[in-house]
């Protein structure tokens, strides 16, 4: 059993940055994929940006160039660089782990 569980959230201006954390109580090295996905108030949940076990990843369109997935595997860690920051990326942020791991959120607001 992996238990997940997100920091680093919290409030941005407009173009900044924050670097989200999800921290997993057991080893990630056996998972196929680890994800962020976001959440904002009426809206469903989307997916944000992925890493696969060999290391590719991908990323929505709306975030493509502006956010980093990452992982270190010692660490049993995954991270999230968000750059450049818009209003619209305001949202409640999961990390999520196959299969179906997912951790209790961390607030993101940008504000201007």
């Amino acid at each position: 059993q992996v238990q997940l569980k997100e920091s680093g959230g919290g409030t941005v201006q407009v173009g900044g940055s924050l670097r989200l954390s999800c921290a997993a109580s057991g080893s990630i090295t056996n998972l196929n994929y680890m994800a962020w996905y976001r959440q904002a108030p009426g809206k469903q949940r989307e997916s944000v940006a992925l890493i696969s076990i060999g290391g590719s990843t991908s990323y929505a369109d709306s975030v493509k160039g502006r956010f980093t997935i990452s992982r270190d595997n010692a660490k049993n860690t995954v991270y999230l660089q968000m750059n450049s920051l818009k209003p619209e990326d305001t949202g409640v942020y999961y990390c999520h782990g196959s299969l179906a791991y997912w951790g209790q959120g961390t607030q993101v607001t940008v504000s201007s």
